[in-house]
C-alpha cells in the first residue's frame, strides 16, 4: 500500500532532521572546544596587557632613576597614573592622598575584551576627585581600526564634557602575541592608527590621545609626523627624562616614566598643572 502524502513528509522531514544532525555533530567534533575565537590570537591574555606592558621587556628601565630624580617635576606637572585588570578593585582615596590627580583606566582590548574592574576603576577614580579616561589596546591585525574604534567607544571609551573627562586614548605599542609591528607596514600601520583616530573623532568629538613609545613608532609607522596636529601625545620612557619624541609632537601631554611607583599602576605626569589637565578634559 502506498503511504499517504502526510507519511511521505513526516518521513522526510524525520530524515532531514537526522542530516542536520549528523553535519552539526561532525562540524562540532572537528573544532576542539578550547579553540580561540577567529578575532584572538593564539594564547590571548589580555588582563595581562596594559599601557605598558611591553615596553620594559623591549627597552629596558634606567635603574639609575629614582623618585628624587623626578621631584622637580612635581612643581610644574601633574602626577597620575594608568590602571588595567591587572590592578583589581583600586583603593583610589588612598591613591588620590598620594599624589594621584589624573587616571587612564584600560577599558577594551581588540573586539572580545572588557576589562572586569573597569566600572570600579573608572567611576572609583571619578568619585574621590580624578579626572579620568579609559584607554584601548589596540590589536591592528586582527580587525580594522574602525572595527576596533567602534567597539572600544561602545564599552567605556566615550567623552563628555563635564570638566573631569579625558580623551578616549589609543595605546599602540608592541605586540605581545608576536611581531612587533604585527604584520603591518609601516604604511599598513599609519592607515589603521589614522582609522582608529577617525573613528573614535567621529563617536565622541574627540581626537584619542595616543600611548606609544619613540622606538616603536620608529619602527613600526616610520614615524610618521602626520598625528601631531590632532592627537596628544601619551609617550612612554623608563629613564630620567622623556627623551626624544616621535616625529610630528613638539612635547609630550603625558609621559609615562615607570611602571610602578607610590600610585597604583604606570606613573605618569601630565605636562602642565592641574588646570592643564582639566583643560584637555574640557577639549
Amino acid at each position: 500500500m502506498r503511504a499517504s502524502g502526510t507519511t511521505r513528509l513526516l518521513r522526510h522531514t524525520a530524515t532531514a532532521a537526522a542530516t542536520v544532525a549528523l553535519v552539526v555533530g561532525s562540524l562540532a567534533a572537528a573544532v576542539p572546544a578550547n579553540a580561540a575565537k577567529p578575532t584572538e590570537p593564539v594564547g590571548f591574555h589580555p588582563e595581562l596587557d596594559y599601557a605598558g606592558s611591553t615596553v620594559a621587556k623591549h627597552e629596558g628601565r634606567d635603574t639609575s632613576a629614582t623618585a628624587s630624580t623626578f621631584a622637580a617635576l612635581a612643581v610644574t606637572q601633574t602626577k597620575g597614573m594608568d590602571v588595567s585588570g591587572w590592578q583589581g578593585n583600586v583603593a583610589w582615596s588612598t591613591a588620590y592622598a598620594n599624589g594621584g590627580r589624573f587616571a587612564y583606566v584600560k577599558a577594551t582590548e581588540g573586539t572580545t575584551y572588557t576589562n572586569p574592574y573597569f566600572a570600579q576603576q573608572y567611576n572609583g577614580s571619578y568619585n574621590v576627585g580624578m579626572i579620568r579616561g579609559a584607554y584601548h589596546f589596540a590589536l591592528p591585525n586582527n580587525s580594522s581600526g574602525a572595527t576596533q574604534a567602534a567597539y572600544f567607544v561602545a564599552h567605556g571609551g566615550g567623552w563628555s564634557k563635564d570638566g573631569k573627562t579625558l580623551p578616549p586614548a589609543l595605546d599602540i605599542e608592541y605586540n605581545p602575541y608576536g611581531a612587533t609591528c604585527y604584520g603591518l607596514s609601516q604604511a599598513g600601520m599609519v592607515s589603521w592608527i589614522r582609522d582608529f583616530s577617525n573613528t573614535v573623532h567621529t563617536k565622541t568629538g574627540r581626537y584619542p590621545v595616543i600611548y606609544t613609545t619613540t622606538d616603536w613608532w620608529t619602527t613600526c609607522t616610520g614615524n610618521n609626523g602626520s598625528f601631531g596636529a590632532t592627537n596628544p601625545l601619551w609617550v612612554a620612557r623608563y629613564a630620567s627624562s622623556v627623551g626624544t619624541l616621535p616625529n610630528g609632537w613638539s612635547y609630550q601631554t603625558i609621559w609615562q616614566y615607570a611602571d610602578s611607583g607610590t600610585l597604583p599602576g604606570d606613573q605618569n605626569y601630565f605636562n602642565g598643572a592641574f588646570d592643564r589637565v582639566q583643560a584637555l578634559a574640557n577639549g
